[in-house]
């Protein structure tokens, strides 16, 4: 298995997490331990469950590590779109076709690992 670092769903959602936290510096003060702090937990654990699974000895547990990182982009993908309909951002779009992006290469890399 090639190092985390290696892999481009890994470094997609790093970029993912410096967009998120930009994005997440213009929401109101008072969402600093609610919502932004939501936001900001699931999105570093896209990258987090990407390279703790590629640490792991068998691709079963990689596997089950990728489906974890799977399940924060679509908690991260709900979280943002509240945002939006709570008014702390206009737009959300470029962010939730990050997450889309994001999540046809986990779903690539899994069927990877599932098939060698």
């Amino acid at each position: 298995m090639k190092d985390h670092k290696d892999l481009d769903v890994w470094k997609q959602s790093m970029v993912l997490v410096e967009d998120i936290y930009a994005l997440t510096k213009n929401f109101p003060s008072d969402e600093k331990y609610g919502l932004s702090s939501q936001i900001k937990r699931a999105v570093v654990s896209v990258p987090s469950n990407i390279a703790e699974g590629a640490g792991r000895k068998g691709d079963k547990e990689f596997i089950q590590f990728l489906y974890i990182a799977m399940g924060s982009l679509s908690e991260l993908e709900t979280q943002l779109i509240l945002a939006n309909r709570l008014q702390f951002t206009n737009s959300v779009e470029s962010y939730l076709s990050q997450i889309e992006k994001i999540k046809k290469m986990l779903f690539g890399l899994i069927r990877y690992v599932n098939n060698k």
